[in-house]
């Protein structure tokens, strides 16, 4: 039973073992549970008090809880002003392959020992995590971008593991730098055929012949970017030239793959310090 004032917001994904919650709490108080999957959050407002492995913590705003799965916790407001937070929960079985080789031989699982960490590092990269899986408009992802988002989960489990866990029992191995440029050249000719339509992270893994997370990887050590970023340079070059031949911004952003006018015009701008329109007047003089 909620209680004035108090709200909740939850997001699944329809296929894969991700989902994520944004609740704001005075009075709700959680009963000891535990969650199969590995729990990741970050305390937006306010704190909250819980136990957890025999002892007593708080997690105060810009603060990080990690919670390895079957791990028993309760949780409540540690004050009458309540507290606001974000959760991601994802599968183990996602988690190993985030952190599997790029020929797919399992790391083992991490350890979290800590159920609060202060990390203003990683509280920012959760929000901008649970951003990009709920689909926020002003998120990196743009709301629309499943290899973003699905790059920024990868990158973001890898810090939580690097970071604060005790594990993995085998750490992964570094991708040899022969195998690293065959899987990113193959993932870039992959986007380059595709254009401006999209791919998902599937596609790329086929493409390269191994895991999605071993791409991403690869393609950053070799270009420097994510294939996310790739692909957008791809749209934006595509729109610079319709621009010059008089394409209207709207058509243009229809046609090389942005949502709306507005997704390219911020990306534009970023990229190339002017607006679609000013730049279309200006090279059609």
């Amino acid at each position: 039973m909620s209680h004035p004032g108090e709200w909740t917001r939850y997001w699944r994904s329809p296929n894969r073992p991700v989902e994520a919650m944004h609740a704001h709490f005075r009075r709700h108080s959680y009963h000891r549970h535990s969650h199969e999957t590995y729990s990741f959050g970050v305390t937006d407002t306010g704190a909250q008090a819980f136990t957890c492995r025999g002892g007593s913590h708080t997690s105060a705003a810009g603060m990080v809880m990690a919670f390895n799965p079957d791990d028993p916790h309760d949780g409540r407001a540690a004050d009458d002003l309540g507290f606001t937070y974000r959760m991601i929960h994802l599968g183990p079985t996602l988690v190993a392959d985030v952190l599997a080789d790029a020929d797919g031989r399992p790391a083992g699982l991490p350890l979290f020992g800590e159920p609060v960490v202060p990390d203003q590092v990683l509280a920012r990269r959760l929000r901008l995590l649970h951003g990009a899986l709920v689909g926020d408009p002003d998120g990196p992802a743009d709301g629309a971008d499943a290899l973003g988002g699905d790059e920024l989960l990868e990158a973001t489990v890898r810090a939580l593991v690097r970071r604060h866990a005790t594990g993995p029992r085998r750490s992964p191995t570094r991708l040899n730098r022969l195998a690293a440029r065959g899987i990113a050249e193959r993932t870039r000719a992959a986007l380059d055929d595709a254009g401006c339509a999209d791919l998902a992270p599937d596609d790329l893994a086929v493409a390269a012949g191994c895991s999605r997370y071993a791409v991403y990887r690869a393609f950053r050590a070799v270009y420097g970017l994510a294939p996310s970023d790739y692909q957008r340079q791809l749209r934006l070059r595509a729109a610079r030239r319709l621009l010059a031949r008089g394409h209207s911004p709207a058509g243009v952003a229809a046609e090389v793959g942005f949502a709306d006018q507005a997704h390219l015009t911020r990306w534009f701008v970023r990229c190339f310090g002017v607006t679609p329109g000013a730049y279309r007047a200006a090279v059609r003089g």
